[in-house]
Order: C-alpha cells, then sequence, then structure tokens
C-alpha cells in the first residue's frame, strides 16, 4: 500500500512538472508573438514617419524577401522577352496600306495612305520590297522589250532569207531527151499491157521512140548521181536538179559520155539509145525517161515544154 502511494504521489508530480513546464512555454511564445507585433507596429510608424534610413529598408528588404525578388526578377525577365516578341510581332501585323478612290465629277482621285510602323525595320523593309519590285518590274520590261526586238529582228532575218531563196530558186523547163513519138504514156493510177510480162502492170514513166545509137540528152542541168544496171530496166542514169527533182534515163545502150558526180548542162550528150530492160525486152528500140519530185514519180508530160 505504500509503495503504491508513493507512486501515484510521483505521477502526480510528473503530470504537475509539465503542466508547468507547458504554461511556460506557451507564456514564453505569447510574450515573443506580442514582442513582434510590437516590434512590427513601430516599424511600420517609422517607414510612414520617414525616420528610416535607405539603407536600413534595403537591409531588411535583402534578409527578408532576397529569394522572392530573385523569382520576380525571373518571371519579370520572361515577361519582358515575350512581351518584345508579341509586341513585334503586333508591329508586324499592325502594317496596312490603304488605298482610296474618291470619284469627283468625271475625275478620279486616288489616295494612297502612307503605311504606318511602329517598328523602323518594318519601314526600311518595306522600302527594300518597293525597290525589289521596282527593279523586277524594270528587268522583266527590258527582257520582254528583248525578247520583242529579238523576234522580230529573227522575223525579218528569216523573211530575208526566204525572199532571197526564192530569188535564187530557179525555174526548171525539162525538154525530151530524145526526138521521138511517146508510144507508152505514164500509168500510175490505170493499168497497161507489157508484152513482155504478158500481164497488166502499171508504168511510172514514158516511153519514146527512137533508133539504137541515138544519142540521148540531159533534159535539164544537173549533177550525174548514179550510174547503174537495174534489173528491171537496165543501163540507167540518174541526174539530180535543184528543186527537188530527178530525172532517170533507162534501156540504154551506152553512158560513155558522163561519170558520176559529174555536172552536165541542159542538152549534153549523156549516152545511146538500147534495149537493155529485162521488162520491156520485147518492146522497140526505145528511151524509158522518168522524172521525180521530192522522191515520187511524177507525169513526165506535165514538165516537159
Amino acid at each position: 500500500m505504500r509503495k503504491r502511494g508513493r507512486y501515484e504521489n510521483e505521477g502526480k508530480t510528473i503530470g504537475d512538472k509539465i503542466i508547468l513546464y507547458t504554461g511556460i512555454g506557451v507564456a514564453i511564445f505569447a510574450v515573443i508573438v506580442i514582442g513582434l507585433l510590437f516590434y512590427s507596429k513601430s516599424l511600420n510608424e517609422e517607414v510612414k514617419n520617414g525616420s528610416l534610413t535607405t539603407e536600413q529598408i534595403s537591409d531588411i528588404m535583402n534578409n527578408t524577401s532576397e529569394n522572392e525578388t530573385q523569382n520576380d526578377s525571373e518571371s519579370a525577365s520572361s515577361t519582358i522577352g515575350k512581351s518584345i516578341e508579341e509586341a513585334q510581332n503586333n508591329t508586324d501585323t499592325t502594317n496596312i496600306t490603304s488605298t482610296q478612290n474618291v470619284t469627283q465629277g468625271n475625275t478620279t482621285v486616288n489616295t494612297t495612305n502612307t503605311t504606318k510602323s511602329t517598328n523602323p525595320q518594318n519601314t526600311t523593309s518595306t522600302k527594300n520590297q518597293n525597290t525589289t519590285s521596282n527593279q523586277t518590274k524594270t528587268n522583266t520590261q527590258t527582257n520582254t522589250t528583248q525578247n520583242k526586238n529579238t523576234t522580230s529582228n529573227s522575223t525579218a532575218q528569216n523573211d530575208v532569207k526566204e525572199e532571197t531563196k526564192k530569188q535564187t530558186v530557179k525555174e526548171l523547163n525539162f525538154q525530151k531527151p530524145v526526138e521521138g513519138e511517146v508510144v507508152r504514156e505514164y500509168a500510175k493510177d490505170n493499168l497497161i499491157y507489157s508484152e513482155t510480162l504478158k500481164e497488166w502492170v502499171t508504168h511510172m514513166g514514158i516511153d519514146i521512140k527512137a533508133d539504137k545509137t541515138t544519142v540521148v540528152k540531159a533534159a535539164e542541168e544537173g549533177t550525174i548521181k548514179s550510174i547503174k544496171n537495174d534489173p528491171r530496166y537496165g543501163l540507167t542514169i540518174v541526174i539530180e536538179h535543184e528543186n527537188g527533182f530527178q530525172t532517170v534515163y533507162s534501156n540504154l545502150l551506152t553512158s560513155e559520155f558522163v561519170v558520176e558526180n559529174e555536172k552536165v548542162e541542159k542538152g549534153q550528150s549523156i549516152g545511146t539509145v538500147g534495149n537493155t530492160a529485162p521488162f520491156e525486152i520485147a518492146d522497140e528500140a526505145h528511151l524509158h525517161f522518168e522524172i521525180v519530185k521530192d522522191g515520187l514519180q511524177v507525169d513526165p508530160n506535165i514538165y516537159i515544154k
């Protein structure tokens, strides 16, 4: 019983001590709070009355809000940078050029407002763009003028060349290579009967009757293109003329008067009449004569004069 009573007394003593210490702590805290309140109040009054110096205020601000100042500075820097970018963008978009047309009676007056810009760089850019545009227009007009002049000169030169060519083109007048009767006519669109082949065939030239060894003359001046032995029409001479014409002399006996690439005059002797054409061997001696225009055989009667 004594021990129990002793323990109870010790417990009460400890509880009393705790309460006492707690009360003391609360009292000290209250005193500190009250002191701070009075100090703050007096500090505010001194600031209001101007009793604090600039150095004191600076020290207080530096000690109490150094972190806040750094955060505010960073925020202000980012805000300023953003504001500058937005201001530049807004300045770029505020360039407006307006043109007003004012009609007075029969006269129309064009009033152009000057471009407004809050940024000097925009004015310089606008001037450069206008200068570049004007230069481009000038260059375009110059190139167009040059092209027109070049085209005109080319057209004039072509006209001169064509006129000169027309003047230099000689009109050809073909003559009969031998004198004699035409015993077989040109037949391209209809058929004639061949005594040698015993069938109806086309005939791309005319056959002029003449005795063997009769001299054959050039129908027009030109150049001897070839001398050959044709498997159908025998010994053949081809003369090339101007304007895409050729004359063909076949069924010849000889070609001793000319050689290939030789220039011949109109009426010059080139060979003699024979009977060497396998396709016309059954016929009497004659000259098989053709005129070719641009690679196609034409009716010699049209061109012989």
